[in-house]
């Protein structure tokens, strides 16, 4: 065993002077009460800013359930249009077939036959 191995870490607990253990309460008091009051009020920030985006959210459903709405209704109004044009054209077909019928009846009453 040279010189060159003797361990880097070897009589360094010897160097340590003795923890004084009052003195790392009180430095862990300091740092706790200098970032503490930082702390409690980034977490009542954080806490306000989590129940607006909650309200943001509740806003937004209702808003898409708005649209929903209109599309529903606009759905209904394409419907009842659709409705109309199709009763149109079954009063048109019925008055052709009123039509007819007449003619029909005519036609017998003149004696010919169909």
């Amino acid at each position: 065993v040279g010189p060159g191995d003797t361990s880097p870490d070897e009589g360094v607990v010897a160097d340590l002077p003795l923890i004084d253990e009052k003195a790392v309460e009180q430095l862990t008091e300091g740092l706790i009460s200098h970032y503490l009051p930082d702390l409690q009020r980034s977490k009542s920030a954080l806490q306000e800013l989590t129940q607006n985006q909650v309200v943001l959210l509740e806003t937004l459903e209702q808003e898409i359930s708005k649209f929903k709405e209109c599309n529903s209704i606009l759905d209904i109004d394409m419907l009842f249009s659709e409705a109309k044009y199709y009763h149109n054209k079954l009063v048109n077909i019925r008055n052709d077939m009123m039509m007819l019928h007449e003619k029909t009846s005519k036609l017998k009453v003149s004696g010919i036959n169909i």
